[in-house]
């Protein structure tokens, strides 16, 4: 019997990586087909649309729901999202109110936090009145690994509006 043809597929993770331990990680994560759900873009700054601001929402509450997540910078842009979130294992972040008591978890692997957040933000665009909304299957990531790495990722996201007409995800430029 002849087993389907399955498209050369580009792994998304680094093999044998455990992405549960404590680091900073660069996730991208685009709308299905690219389509522009969130928001426009006006001045060269991103304008939140009610759906943009559930996606901001959802992002902060990953934060707040599990105490060894720090966000660091990130962007809403028209049809994707980048972001860098921090594991830390020893719950010792700056974003950890430290008044609270240390619940013994477990530490959730990227992919799962990418997961809930992909799942919750749905969820609330979904009961917002925007049924057909999805995210592209899987995300883009990055483990960043020294100083230099993050300030340019930082800066790439911060600099991300400034450059939507030339944005590979912008679907004008695919026309």
């Amino acid at each position: 019997m002849l087993q389907p043809k399955l498209k050369n597929r580009k792994l998304n993770r680094l093999k044998d990586y455990d992405y549960s331990q404590e680091g900073y990680y660069f996730v991208s994560i685009c709308t299905k087909e690219k389509e522009a759900y969130f928001g426009r873009m006006e001045n060269e700054k991103m304008i939140l649309n009610e759906y943009g601001e559930i996606v901001k929402r959802q992002w902060l509450w990953l934060e707040n729901q599990y105490g060894y997540v720090c966000l660091d910078e990130f962007i809403v842009m028209p049809n994707h999202f980048h972001g860098i979130l921090v594991i830390d294992n020893n719950f010792d972040n700056k974003c950890r109110d430290r008044s609270r008591p240390v619940p013994t978890v477990k530490i959730k692997s990227l992919s799962e936090l990418i997961g809930v957040f992909k799942t919750t933000s749905s969820k609330s665009i979904h009961q917002n009145g925007l049924v057909q909304f999805k995210w592209q299957r899987s995300f883009y990531d990055h483990i960043i690994r020294n100083d230099k790495s993050l300030n340019n990722i930082r800066k790439y996201i911060i600099d991300n509006p400034l450059k939507w007409d030339l944005d590979e995800n912008n679907l004008q430029n695919m026309e």
